[in-house]
C-alpha cells in the first residue's frame, strides 16, 4: 500500500448529486464523464426528454437522488445541466487504481449506450452520445489543524492550476477544447478536462492526475511559491482564469500567451518564468520528471510506459 492508503483519516469522493457525502475510511478516487445527447441530428436535453434514467433503461435501477440511480455496473447515471453524466464508484488509491476507475467508466458508459439501443429499436429514434467533459476527482483528507492558513483546499486547487494544465493537455485535451480545471469541493480536488474516447490515454491522465495531486498534498505549502521553490516550470505570462460558472479555476486558452490547444507540440516557441524556451511536450515532460516516482507508485506498467512514451514523443 501507498502512503496516502493509511488508515488515520476519513476522506470523501462523491458525485454532485450526493446531499450526503459518503463517508470513507481511504484516500480514494473517481471518475465521471459527461455526454451530449443527439436525437435525430438534434442536441437535446435528457433531462426534457426523458425525465429520468429509467424512461430508457429497461430494468429496475436503485435511486440515489434526484436524477441520479446506481447502476448494476456499481457506478450510477445521472442528468446535470444538458448532459448524460455516468460515474465510477469510488476507487481506493493504490498501484493501478485508474486502470481499475477507467474500466468501471468504460463499462457503465457501454451499460448505458446498450439500454439507448434498445430506445432507439423500440421508438425509431436514431440516438447518439457525443463525448463532452471528464472528471478526475482526488480525496482530500487532511484535517484542520495541520492545514493552517497555507493547506487548504482552494490554495490546493489555485497550486495544482499552474502545474497540470500542460501535461494533462497533452494526454487528453483536443483542439476545441475548453480549458483544464481545477475545482475545490470540500474534501476533493476535481479536474476536469476534455473527454477523450481513447481508454487507454483517459487512464493515463488519470493515473498523472493522482500521482501529481497526492505528491503535492504532502507540500509544506500550498502558496504559489512553492512553485519556484520545487522548481516546477511555468510556462511565462500564464494567468488562470476563474471558471464563469463555479468556484474553481481554468487554464483556459486565453490564460496563455496563444493558445496551446492548437499549437504544435514540438516547437520550441514557449518561454517559462526561468527563461528557457521550450517546446509543449518538453515543459509537460519537465512536471511528469518532477512527480516521476509518484505517479509510478500509482501506475499500473502499461499506462506508466504509455505516460512516459508521450512525453517523449513515442507515442501519440
Amino acid at each position: 500500500m501507498t502512503q496516502p492508503m493509511q488508515r488515520k483519516k476519513r476522506s470523501e469522493v462523491r458525485g454532485k448529486t450526493g446531499s450526503h457525502p459518503e463517508r470513507l475510511q481511504l484516500a480514494a478516487i473517481g471518475m465521471e464523464a459527461e455526454f451530449e445527447l443527439w436525437i435525430d441530428d438534434r442536441k437535446l436535453d435528457p433531462k426534457r426528454v426523458f425525465g429520468s434514467p429509467q424512461r430508457f433503461v429497461r430494468q429496475s435501477l436503485m435511486h440515489r437522488q434526484g436524477t441520479s440511480y446506481h447502476l448494476p455496473t456499481g457506478g450510477a447515471v445521472y442528468f446535470d445541466t444538458g448532459v448524460i453524466e455516468v460515474a465510477t464508484p469510488v476507487i481506493e488509491i493504490e498501484r493501478g487504481c485508474a486502470a481499475r476507475a477507467g474500466r468501471s467508466l468504460g463499462e457503465a458508459i457501454l451499460f448505458v449506450r446498450q439500454e439507448l439501443d434498445g430506445w432507439e429499436r423500440r421508438t425509431g429514434r436514431e440516438v447518439r452520445l457525443t463525448g463532452f467533459r471528464a472528471h478526475y476527482n482526488i480525496s482530500f483528507e487532511l484535517p484542520r489543524h495541520p492545514q493552517g492558513t497555507h493547506r487548504t483546499v482552494g490554495k490546493l486547487a489555485k497550486l495544482l492550476t499552474f502545474i497540470l494544465p500542460v501535461p494533462v493537455m497533452l494526454l487528453a485535451a483536443n483542439r476545441r477544447s475548453t480549458g483544464v480545471g481545477v475545482r475545490p469541493r470540500g474534501n476533493r480536488i476535481e479536474i476536469t478536462v476534455d473527454f477523450t474516447p481513447s481508454a487507454a490515454l483517459m487512464i493515463a491522465t488519470g493515473t498523472l492526475i493522482t500521482g501529481v495531486v497526492r505528491e503535492v498534498m504532502r507540500w509544506p505549502s500550498f502558496e504559489l511559491e512553492m512553485l519556484e521553490r520545487m522548481r516546477i516550470p511555468v510556462i511565462q505570462d500564464f494567468h488562470p482564469i476563474p471558471h464563469t460558472s463555479r468556484k474553481r479555476w481554468l487554464a483556459h486558452e486565453s490564460s496563455f500567451p496563444r493558445s496551446p490547444y492548437t499549437a504544435e507540440i514540438d516547437v520550441p516557441e514557449w518561454r517559462t518564468r526561468g527563461g528557457e524556451h521550450a517546446s509543449l511536450r518538453e515543459i509537460g515532460g519537465w512536471i511528469i520528471h518532477s512527480f516521476w516516482h509518484p505517479i509510478r507508485r500509482v501506475s499500473d506498467p502499461f499506462t506508466f510506459r504509455l505516460i512516459g512514451s508521450v512525453m517523449r514523443g513515442r507515442a501519440p
